[in-house]
């Protein structure tokens, strides 16, 4: 973006607002926003992995550290990514992880039957993906095949990776140069089990996930796996029902749960080129991650009412049309995926009682991605800085807000919500409050009621347009900015928030 005067714009904002929005906060908070509600998502498809993540360690153009570019570790090393999940998605239950270890010139060839038919070759299987979560700092969550696989072929996975030594299967990752075990904590017991999973039924599911997990670990789950059951595909409640009713509590830590934010499935629009009638679709999405969360919860807590099994939201973002002559699932990120991240943050945010992981689709060249990527060219995405502006929520103690005089996005007779708001206090009694104005048109004066004397700063995201991305050819045009559009008198801080933006305040 062009230096736009962001504050002027700012202070400027109130000349078009209407009756002033009150966002309450509260000085005591009870439950800790889990750092891997920031989590982010890896597939085998398109050019996530391949020219995404892996350049190949015999590339000489793009640096990189044994095949995967430098640029992107010191990225998601910035973002403060806390956990990876890998192989997908639909490809999980197509993986076999056996193809994708050893010496590369041997391992197998598959075709990517979900992603375009194209040839993995499986140069990128388990070392290179554990090695590449140790690299950027974050937790590797592995996502075991179960619709296509045995119960052996994901037992002996386990073993593999997290065996200290003396059984065949820790024996064999030793050989092929890795002494030390992992100690992967985080399993996804298949994928997406409704659909391209297996088309499953959920009680056929339940009692598959019950063998797959029982010879995950042993009977008292001393190892400490984390399984992740196949949840809900968004309104699906059935699923999360039956789920809860016939696993047992002992047998499941989390259960998933996908919601993407998405036009219509049959035309989901151009990523860049959208009308406001479609940015009010796709905000409807979003918006709708609130409705989900709260209903999913409320079937877990009638089954697991002291909160021990986390709701694992591994799939989330914006979903539009791949432009022609790109790859699979490829999409630019406009202000419009900045309104989905900070909506959606300050969401899981307010119910980290439950939602105590979430998993961006996905991390590099695909969906909502963070880091979009050109041969030895790189760039950071809207969302991406929107996730590092509010990543100082990680680990911080969540603190209800309360919202009145709510100012609406408007569509003919229907209307959403146009502020979303979050707040949280770190353990050096700082406050964090995250602030998001949807509207594609009208500026916003905010009254933050809050009983701090503090000093006050932060930061904002905002644009020209709506439509405005970062290029290969002017990668910062969309950067965080200085935000001095606030006032601070006793308990209150009035913030002008301009339209489509995010904006973050610290309280110290």
């Amino acid at each position: 973006m062009k230096n736009v005067l962001i504050t002027l714009f700012a202070i400027a904002a109130i000349t078009s607002a209407e009756a002033q929005t009150t966002v309450s906060v509260q000085n005591e908070g009870e439950h800790v926003i889990n750092p891997n509600i920031y989590g982010h998502f890896a597939e085998h498809l398109g050019r996530c992995i391949y020219g995404g993540f892996y350049v190949g360690e015999d590339n000489k153009v793009i640096p990189n550290v044994a095949g995967v570019r430098t640029d992107v570790i010191e990225a998601l090393k910035d973002l403060k990514v806390p956990v990876l999940r890998w192989p997908g998605g639909c490809f999980a239950d197509t993986y076999h992880w056996m193809d994708g270890i050893g010496p590369k010139d041997e391992r197998p060839s598959i075709v990517n039957q979900w992603w375009g038919g194209y040839i993995e070759d499986n140069s990128f299987g388990t070392h290179d993906f554990l090695n590449l979560c140790e690299a950027i700092d974050a937790e590797p969550y592995l996502a075991g095949n179960v619709g296509s696989g045995l119960v052996q072929e994901l037992a002996d996975w386990v073993q593999y990776v997290n065996h200290p030594g003396g059984s065949p299967m820790s024996d064999l990752r030793i050989e092929n140069g890795r002494k030390e075990p992992w100690n992967v904590k985080y399993w996804g017991v298949g994928n997406e089990m409704w659909g391209c999973g297996g088309n499953m039924q959920p009680e056929f599911y339940a009692n598959l996930y019950r063998q797959y997990a029982t010879f995950m670990t042993d009977w008292s789950n001393s190892s400490q796996i984390f399984r992740i059951a196949s949840g809900a595909n968004e309104w699906d409640f059935n699923w999360t029902e039956v789920l809860m009713r016939d696993i047992p509590n002992n047998m499941i830590e989390g259960v998933a749960l996908h919601n993407y934010a998405v036009i219509e499935w049959h035309d989901k629009g151009s990523d860049t080129e959208f009308t406001t009638e479609q940015y009010f679709q796709t905000m409807v999405d979003a918006i709708d991650m609130e409705e989900l969360v709260t209903r999913h919860s409320a079937i877990m807590d009638k089954y697991d009412p002291e909160k021990k099994i986390d709701l694992v939201v591994d799939e989330w973002g914006g979903w539009y049309e791949t432009p022609k002559g790109q790859s699979a699932l490829y999409q630019q990120n406009t202000m419009r995926d900045a309104m989905i991240a900070g909506i959606t943050l300050n969401i899981f945010h307010n119910h980290a009682d439950r939602v105590r992981m979430a998993n961006l689709a996905q991390t590099v060249n695909v969906l909502q991605a963070v880091i979009l990527t050109d041969e030895e060219k790189m760039l950071l995405t809207p969302t991406y800085h929107v996730m590092k502006m509010y990543n100082v929520h990680q680990g911080a103690t969540m603190l209800p807000v309360a919202i009145s005089d709510m100012l609406y996005f408007e569509n003919g007779e229907d209307k959403l919500p146009a502020i979303s708001a979050s707040a949280s206090q770190n353990e050096a009694g700082e406050t964090n409050i995250s602030l998001v104005n949807i509207h594609p048109e009208k500026s916003h004066e905010i009254t933050l009621e809050f009983d701090s004397k503090g000093k006050v700063t932060g930061q904002i995201l905002a644009s020209d347009k709506l439509q405005d991305y970062n290029s290969f050819d002017n990668p910062n045009k969309i950067t965080p900015q200085e935000f001095k559009g606030f006032k601070k008198k006793g308990s209150t801080i009035k913030v002008k928030l301009p339209a489509y933006s995010v904006v973050v305040l610290n309280v110290k």
